[in-house]
């Protein structure tokens, strides 16, 4: 998804290196993954193009069959058609998706093996930890729209995911959004020296007037 017509791999790294705070207010605060999500490796973050697998209620199959599709680089993302406290990814599992070079996770379910994939150091972020099992019944669908989080996520939208949680970009707005993080990035280090040199919020972002007489 990373090839022709997809987003550059230059873009991607930068919407990583930005972060997913910077992500989400730059794209005009759209796109945050609003779930609470489990960072599953302490310390990691990681950003890819989409490869969605819509599993059936409780089941992994289709994250199976998607193992034998994600490109190296790619985040694959898992839903199902209600959250759910299943795990559709274990040590098995990431296994598969680390030596095939995914970039990282994003599941609206359940991991379990903990310990073992915090080991494995592959980025995983998910609803929930829990040791109930998939059934492996329902083919499910692969390389559809699903939603996380109240977000829609397509094939091929940038999925950037670190500390603070998880933010999708549209392709289409890949490299806009990746400008217009650049241009917040600078303004922010320039305020930076500001605060560090005694500066107040107040002042610099012109929130005085908002308080009022009161505020001054």
């Amino acid at each position: 998804m990373n090839g022709e017509g997809g987003v550059p791999a230059g873009v991607v790294v930068g919407l990583r290196r930005l972060g997913v705070a910077t992500v989400y207010e730059a794209s005009g605060r759209r796109g945050l993954v609003d779930a609470p999500l489990e960072r599953v490796v302490r310390g990691s973050r990681t950003a890819g193009p989409a490869r969605t697998v819509l599993c059936g209620q409780g089941d992994n199959l289709a994250v199976h069959a998607a193992l034998a599709r994600v490109q190296s680089g790619e985040v694959l993302v898992l839903a199902m058609p209600e959250p759910e406290p299943v795990a559709l990814v274990g040590e098995v599992i990431a296994v598969q998706a680390k030596v095939r070079g995914a970039a990282g996770l994003l599941i609206d379910g359940a991991i379990r093996d903990a310990d073992e994939l915090s080991e494995l150091g592959l980025p995983v972020w998910a609803r929930f930890v829990r040791a109930r099992g998939a059934t492996k019944e329902e083919a499910g669908e692969l390389d559809v729209p699903v939603s996380v989080g109240g977000v829609r996520v397509k094939p091929g939208d940038v999925v950037v995911m670190d500390a603070d949680g998880a933010v999708v970009v549209e392709a289409g707005r890949a490299e806009e959004v990746l400008e217009a993080g650049r241009s917040r990035e600078a303004d922010e280090a320039a305020m930076m020296d500001e605060l560090r040199a005694g500066a107040l919020t107040l002042d610099l972002m012109g929130l005085r007037e908002k308080l009022g007489a009161e505020g001054g």
